[in-house]
């Protein structure tokens, strides 16, 4: 069942600027990439975890704002496995513990807003206890009807898409009953059927704060036509407002998926293709 919306709820300046959206026009899925935490903080001469503690307030403003306006679908890059793999140790500790104390602290938080949440990325390689609060968190969230949140953790899209090749390749062995030539007619569809995604629409809108200009192994095959936003702002600044100002910029693009918005019949004289060396 679909949620009401609660725009009332909303600020006096953003509703400003959601009355002036195209309800027509609104994206059903918002991807973030969370980035600037460590800078914010180091600007301020602050040390990096105050950075991490303030984005994770961030979070919940944000999630706010998307459910007030009933967006069905925010998945927020949390926790990459790059993060993983090449941050400091204690960096990456203090991390989990933010992780695990922020879904123990904001599952109230999120009833109270009509919010589930999910989860992509390989989870089982995280700690055990904090895999054991995703599941309590999810749990606690899986009868909301609103926003679903989901928080991309020791994700990258490149293993992704691996990890959908692995599935898809052990689906057609037992199919087949042989291993020779198992990946013989490969669709779309039929990798998009195994992707950590595979339940969710692709993102019509990826936002990214920090200003840096690169997508950072974020969601590559379901940003195919997204449209982009960066905004020079860091994360632990951004707030439900500024998600607002990037869905009305998403309204001002055309988006046409490789296609044209008016068809033309122009005739193209067959020499206008030859290529003549001088």
């Amino acid at each position: 069942m679909k949620s009401a919306s609660r725009a009332h709820e909303l600020s006096p300046e953003e509703q400003a600027i959601y009355r002036s959206l195209n309800p027509e026009r609104m994206p059903a899925h918002i991807a973030i990439i969370m980035d600037g935490n460590g800078r914010w903080a180091g600007r301020r001469s602050l040390k990096r975890f105050l950075g991490h503690q303030q984005g994770a307030e961030s979070v919940q403003y944000v999630v706010e704002t998307a459910s007030r306006i009933d967006l069905p679908w925010l998945t927020l890059y949390a926790f990459s496995l790059e993060n993983n793999l090449k941050r400091p140790k204690t960096e990456v500790n203090f991390l989990m513990r933010l992780l695990r104390s922020y879904l123990i602290n904001n599952v109230q938080r999120m009833n109270d807003n009509n919010v589930r949440i999910a989860y992509i990325g390989r989870t089982h390689e995280l700690p055990a206890e904090v895999q054991e609060q995703m599941q309590q968190a999810a749990e606690a969230t899986a009868r909301n009807t609103g926003t679903v949140l989901t928080l991309a953790l020791n994700y990258g899209a490149r293993s992704e898409i691996i990890d959908a090749f692995a599935a898809l390749a052990r689906e057609r062995a037992a199919k087949h009953r042989t291993k020779d030539h198992p990946m013989e007619h490969i669709t779309e569809a039929d990798l998009h059927r195994h992707l950590y995604t595979a339940h969710m629409p692709d993102p019509d809108l990826v936002i990214r704060t920090s200003g840096e200009m690169r997508i950072s192994n974020f969601l590559l095959w379901q940003i195919a036509y997204s449209e982009i936003f960066v905004t020079e702002r860091f994360w632990p600044d951004f707030r439900g407002l500024h998600l607002l100002e990037a869905i009305a910029e998403y309204q001002r693009r055309e988006r046409r998926y490789g296609g044209l918005k008016t068809h033309t019949d122009e005739e193209i004289p067959e020499q206008a293709g030859v290529l003549v060396s001088r």
